[in-house]
């Protein structure tokens, strides 16, 4: 299956991170909605990103040393969708800067919320807006 996800995690206490090539990284307690896609196998990507044996690859890999994954969003769908998303939630939310996207022009693909239900409506709304975007 092929589609985009959202991750949804939970940073319980302020953090000062070292994000790979982003530096130190300061993180508030709250939420965060990584944004991601996967072309080959949605289901290996998101189990990947959900264990805690990995090679640390990508940012979103040192994020996750540090904090938990509470929920994960996905869409299928053979378009890759993930900045088309991010762009959406880019609208409302704090972006982390640079986060997730050294291989797109996107802002981040990183996303802040003091709280989980307002973030998680954002997500699902981004989903609504790309896909019925997708079917015109």
């Amino acid at each position: 299956m092929k589609g985009s996800y959202v991750l949804l995690i939970r940073v319980k206490s302020a953090k000062k991170i070292r994000i790979g090539s982003l530096g130190i990284v300061e993180f508030r307690p709250g939420f965060y909605a990584y944004v991601g896609s996967a072309m080959n196998s949605l289901e290996k990507r998101v189990g990947r990103h959900l264990g805690s044996k990995k090679k640390i690859f990508w940012h979103i890999d040192y994020l996750l040393r540090e904090a938990e994954i509470v929920e994960v969003l996905q869409v299928e769908s053979p378009l890759r969708l993930e900045c088309k998303i991010a762009g959406q939630l880019s609208k409302k939310l704090t972006a982390v800067p640079g986060f997730g996207c050294s291989d797109c022009r996107c802002e981040s693909h990183l996303f802040y919320s003091h709280d989980k239900r307002p973030l998680r409506t954002r997500i699902l709304h981004a989903f609504g807006n790309v896909q019925s975007a997708q079917a015109v």
